[in-house]
């Protein structure tokens, strides 16, 4: 298996103000030089970096610069993550739009991987039909990033509707899109990160570590929190899933370096 490390650390995340009147814009970025993130992630002895669409977005009209950004620090893009609602029929078709605008960097840029999230719940309380609304959008991201040559992946994150080890398991008989545990917010939505790999082991496309503390509720370096790593690290293996280990961490007090250098020495112990 190979470490790479998410470029989110490095500004932690937003979304393009453009998004709020115009969908088709409505980008994940982070506010901090990727220049810098890649240089540190390097610098840690990490092979691999994952971004937010809408920083390769930044460099649409100036793709030699990432390019030399990664390789004058002999780093691969491994990964773009992007999101939507995908349950609102209107909007769709522009969600749809960027994705697609996302995939084609994502190629264009030497990645293999497409990350996704997202399914919004509604003021109104979410439905059953919004399973089957995002199963089917999440089929058409998959067809989207394949068209490109990239594999697809579904990361369930907090503050969408799967969540919860109940909802993943509702949705994922609704689509064939791939599967991307996120250790952490398997955690916080209630989950034994071990057991839900093991339960989806044959959908396990990428993976994101990072650790968890409930209370106070806070996402941490790799050790320094409440998950069983050596358990999650068996079960990856057991899946038989022998490639990318992104690291991920959405805030960090201190030095975006310092935290990726605590989660790589952690790893290696378990590697």
């Amino acid at each position: 298996m190979k470490l790479g490390y998410c470029s989110i650390t490095w500004g932690g995340v937003v979304g393009h103000p453009q998004g709020v009147t115009s969908v088709k814009d409505l980008f994940y970025m982070t506010h901090g030089s990727m220049r810098g993130a890649v240089r540190d992630i390097a610098a840690v002895g990490y092979e691999g970096v994952e971004m937010f669409d809408g920083n390769l977005a930044e460099y649409a009209d100036k793709p030699e610069e990432l390019k030399e950004i990664l390789s004058s620090n002999g780093v691969v893009l491994t990964s773009v993550y992007t999101g939507a609602n995908f349950i609102y029929a209107d909007i769709l078709p522009d969600e749809m739009h960027r994705i697609h605008k996302a995939a084609e960097l994502a190629a264009n840029f030497g990645a293999e991987r497409l990350v996704v999230g997202g399914g919004a719940r509604r003021a109104a309380g979410t439905t059953e039909q919004d399973y089957h609304l995002l199963g089917h959008a999440l089929d058409r991201v998959a067809d989207i990033a394949e068209s490109f040559g990239l594999s697809a992946s579904y990361h369930p994150h907090l503050s969408t509707i799967v969540e919860s080890p109940d909802e993943l398991e509702k949705l994922m008989p609704l689509t064939r899109i791939g599967f991307c545990p996120d250790t952490a917010h398997l955690a916080a939505g209630g989950a034994d990160p071990a057991a839900v790999i093991r339960k989806y082991s044959d959908r396990i496309q990428h993976v994101h570590l990072k650790d968890f503390q409930q209370d106070p509720f806070n996402f941490l370096p790799l050790g320094e929190g409440e998950l069983d790593f050596p358990d999650i690290i068996a079960a990856i293996r057991e899946s038989g899933y022998d490639s990318w280990l992104m690291v991920e961490l959405d805030n960090y007090d201190g030095d975006p370096a310092d935290a990726a250098k605590i989660s790589k020495k952690y790893l290696e112990t378990l590697l």
